[in-house]
């Protein structure tokens, strides 16, 4: 199914230098790549969403959540453990 897109001066010069590097063979490859990247994005948004959401309803369900000093604690060591994760 061919798509027609207007990319601008900006990402066409970009496609082109995706092109002459070699990394890329077609026009084609270099938007399924950005696309595929996207797609990731969107995945990972959806996932942190997620966790968001269940972090906020522990937080609503927990008879003894602590002090505000425990829970940005605990919510730090989760970032930090998730960011050692992606890594």
């Amino acid at each position: 199914m061919p798509i027609s897109v207007a990319l601008g001066n900006h990402f066409e010069e970009f496609i082109k230098e995706q092109l002459e590097s070699g990394r890329f063979n077609n026009v084609s490859e270099v938007v399924r790549a950005g696309l595929r990247l996207l797609e990731d994005e969107e995945k990972l948004r959806q996932i942190r969403h997620a966790e968001l959401k269940a972090a906020i309803q522990e937080g609503i369900d927990s008879e003894d959540a602590g002090t505000i000093e425990e829970v940005i604690a605990r919510n730090r060591a989760r970032r930090q453990a998730r960011a050692a994760q992606n890594k």
